[in-house]
């Protein structure tokens, strides 16, 4: 059963807390499909009147930022060894090439990368335990970690159940071609946002050094 159709057979409440809960484990290092049960929700609230999407971006924006602060309380007190023993558990999201790679971008971006790295699913992850491991100082976490839930989960929230509400309008006009232009909308505006965020952390990677040229000699 798809997403989508399966949140139609529970209570808004129910769904409400649902997307606080996803979004808070996922924060706090568990991998989990947020992003997707974020948006599904916000499509299910553009159809259903009883969804309140400004509670559903409410709940979804809470999630964020209480997991990411538990999972940094939870960095900060495991250290090191509780990157290894996640690396043991999830190897596929937590590989040493994958924490070399988020290690790098805190430490060349600080607390901006705790506020992109909540657009890029891996980092999403890492935020917070990375950052509690590295020892950030907790206002500057706190601030980017803030700012940062409230723009990607209120915001996809927005941004989905415009797309939804536009959609459903255009598809009683022009049938199923409104939908489609209305869903490229939306996933057009998620992808430019996506694609800052996952250049600025691919900035963060080190560039090897460019060979010098000989110096002629006279």
């Amino acid at each position: 059963m798809h997403v989508q159709e399966w949140l139609e057979t529970i209570p808004a409440v129910a769904i409400y807390a649902l997307v606080g809960v996803v979004i808070g484990l996922e924060s706090l290092g568990i991998p989990l499909p947020g992003e997707i049960v974020l948006v599904s929700s916000a499509l299910l609230a553009s159809q259903h009147g009883d969804i309140n999407p400004y509670v559903l971006g409410t709940c979804a924006t809470a999630g964020a930022i209480i997991g990411d602060s538990i999972g940094y309380a939870i960095g900060r007190r495991g250290g090191r060894p509780l990157l290894a023993w996640l690396g043991g558990k999830f190897p596929k999201h937590f590989s040493e090439a994958n924490i070399a790679l988020a290690e790098r971008s805190f430490q060349k971006w600080g607390m901006w990368a705790v506020f992109f790295g909540r657009f890029i699913a891996l980092l999403r992850i890492f935020a917070g335990p990375l950052a509690g491991v590295l020892k950030m100082p907790y206002w500057k976490f706190l601030i980017a970690n803030v700012f940062g839930g409230i723009l990607w989960a209120g915001g996809t929230t927005a941004v989905i159940y415009s797309v939804g509400i536009v959609a459903e309008a255009w598809l009683k006009r022009f049938s199923w071609l409104g939908l489609v232009l209305a869903v490229l909308v939306g996933l057009a505006s998620m992808l430019i946002i996506k694609n800052r965020a996952k250049k600025a952390a691919a900035a963060a990677e080190p560039h090897p050094a460019a060979p010098r040229e000989p110096v002629a000699v006279d």
